[in-house]
């Protein structure tokens, strides 16, 4: 994490990274846990506590300047913990998974493409100057 404001685009956009890495293994988990008797499926929240943080004002810049980065940390917790879609108490679909996983995995790669655009950015303000 780069400590100053004038980074914090980066700073989202790393946690947002974080937040889809955590993802990704719990996806990979409940994949391979797609037999196991009583498993529920567990997935990670964390856009909703990105929405909420840039909400309500006029100026994007100007709120993720002032972003308070300690309230973007992602947290799991288990879907639908009472609804079992076989006999054996499981409800992970294996196919939900593994469209889910792949939509993961691109929204990674688009989220550490933004990070190293956004360091291009700076880097070629500094060349400039």
């Amino acid at each position: 994490m780069v400590l100053s404001n004038a980074y914090n685009y980066i700073n989202v956009l790393d946690k947002a990274a974080d937040a889809s890495w955590v993802r990704n293994d719990v996806l990979a988990n409940n994949i391979a846990n797609a037999d196991t008797p009583n498993y529920k499926r567990k997935d990670v929240q964390f856009e909703t506590y990105l929405a909420n943080a840039v909400a309500g004002t006029d100026s994007l810049d100007e709120t993720v300047s002032k972003i308070d980065l300690a309230t973007l940390e992602s947290t799991t917790y288990t879907e639908q913990a009472g609804l079992s879609y076989r006999a054996d108490g499981n409800n992970v679909d294996i196919s939900t998974e593994n469209v889910e996983l792949a939509k993961n995995q691109i929204k990674y790669y688009t989220l550490m493409d933004s990070i190293n655009q956004e360091f291009s950015r700076l880097k070629s303000a500094l060349k400039t100057n």
